[in-house]
Parts: C-alpha cells; sequence; structure tokens
C-alpha cells in the first residue's frame, strides 16, 4: 500500500471537512492507496499530467486533487470546498503550483 503525502496545507485543509465528509475523504483516499480507483472522480489535466480529483458530495461540494502515478507515494495537493459550478482559478492555481513543486524536487 502506498503512503499518503500531503503537499501544503492539503493535510489541515481536509481536516476542516465535517466529519462525515472527512470520513468519505479518507475512504477514498486508502482506496486511492490500494491501487483502486475512488467512486466519483475525474480527471485534472489543467494541474497536471495525471492529476484527479476526487468529488464528494454532502451538505456542500467537496474536492480533493491528488496524484497516485509515481511509485512510491499518493501525494495529495489540495483539499477544499467547492462554492461554485466550475473549480475556481485560485484553487486550480494552487495545485498547479503544488503539482510543479513535486515535479522538481522528484528530479532532483
Amino acid at each position: 500500500m502506498k503512503p499518503l503525502v500531503w503537499l501544503g496545507s492539503s493535510h489541515d485543509d481536509i481536516r476542516r471537512f465535517p466529519g462525515v465528509d472527512r470520513q468519505e475523504a479518507g475512504f477514498e483516499l486508502y482506496q486511492i492507496q490500494r491501487g483502486h480507483e475512488p467512486s466519483d472522480w475525474k480527471p485534472m489535466p489543467t494541474v497536471g499530467a495525471g492529476v484527479k480529483e476526487i468529488r464528494l458530495h454532502g451538505r456542500n461540494e467537496y474536492r480533493v486533487m491528488y496524484i497516485a502515478k509515481f511509485a512510491e507515494a499518493v501525494y495529495v495537493l489540495h483539499a477544499f470546498i467547492k462554492k461554485t459550478q466550475q473549480t475556481s482559478k485560485a484553487d486550480i492555481e494552487l495545485a498547479r503550483t503544488r503539482y510543479k513543486q513535486l515535479i522538481a524536487a522528484r528530479q532532483r
């Protein structure tokens, strides 16, 4: 099973989700660690190659962006409450920045 690596504030962000939604996010990440796909997801090529977004539907809409294509770990890039139909540019840019930092660190 791959370990989870939390980038930036992603761990603190997901801990702010309400109990049931946080639990569901944890279960979905556990499935990914075991090599399975989450139950509801979509690719996020605008963030980076191989980045996916877990979609959680609770009282609000919650999202967890991650990348699992590397053998050593599942990297959680960003977790947030989605407040509009379209993912905000700020959320995409934050995940993209963390993705670029991850890629740069892996190349050293």
